[in-house]
C-alpha cells in the first residue's frame, strides 16, 4: 500500500504547467471578451448617431440612467482620453478600474493555486447601491448637469 504524503497533496503546480494553464482558462476567456468589447466600441464610434440603440429611460422618461454615457466613456478610455471618459461617466470609469483590479487578483491567485472567492457581503451591497441611486439622481436634478454624458 503506498500512502501519500499531506504536504505533497498541497503543493501547487509549476505556474507553466497544463493544469495552471488550464485554470487560466475562465479569467483568460473573460479577459478576451472584455477586450473584444472595448475594441468594438473603440472603433465604432458612439458619439456618431446610429451605431447603438438609444437609451430607453433616456428616450421615453428623459431621465439619465446610471450607465448613459457608458459607451462613450469606455470610447474615450480606449482612445486614452481619461478627462473625457471621467466627463461621460465617471461611475463607468471606476467600475472599469475596479474590474481590472480584482480580474488580476483573480489571476493572481489563480496562479498560485488558491481559491478565488467574491462574497462582497450585504452591507457593501447596499451601500454601492445607495451610491448609484445617489448618482443618478444628482445627475438628473438642475445642478447635477455636470454628470450628464
Amino acid at each position: 500500500m503506498r500512502r501519500v504524503n499531506a504536504e505533497s497533496q498541497r503543493m501547487t503546480p509549476a505556474p507553466g504547467s497544463a493544469t495552471a494553464l488550464r485554470r487560466l482558462a475562465v479569467p483568460g476567456g473573460i479577459l478576451v471578451a472584455v477586450a473584444a468589447a472595448f475594441a468594438y466600441v473603440g472603433t465604432v464610434d458612439p458619439n456618431e448617431p446610429g451605431h447603438y440603440p438609444a437609451c430607453p429611460l433616456l428616450r421615453y422618461a428623459g431621465v439619465y440612467c446610471p450607465g448613459c454615457g457608458g459607451l462613450r466613456s469606455a470610447y474615450a478610455v480606449v482612445h486614452g482620453d481619461l478627462g473625457t471618459a471621467l466627463g461621460a461617466n465617471a461611475v463607468a470609469v471606476i467600475g472599469y478600474l475596479v474590474f481590472a483590479v480584482l480580474w488580476t487578483v483573480w489571476v493572481v491567485r489563480t496562479i498560485r493555486g488558491r481559491p478565488t472567492r467574491v462574497d462582497p457581503g450585504t452591507p457593501l451591497l447596499w451601500t454601492l447601491g445607495a451610491l448609484l441611486l445617489v448618482f443618478t439622481v444628482v445627475r438628473n436634478l438642475p445642478f447635477g448637469g455636470w454628470l450628464h454624458p
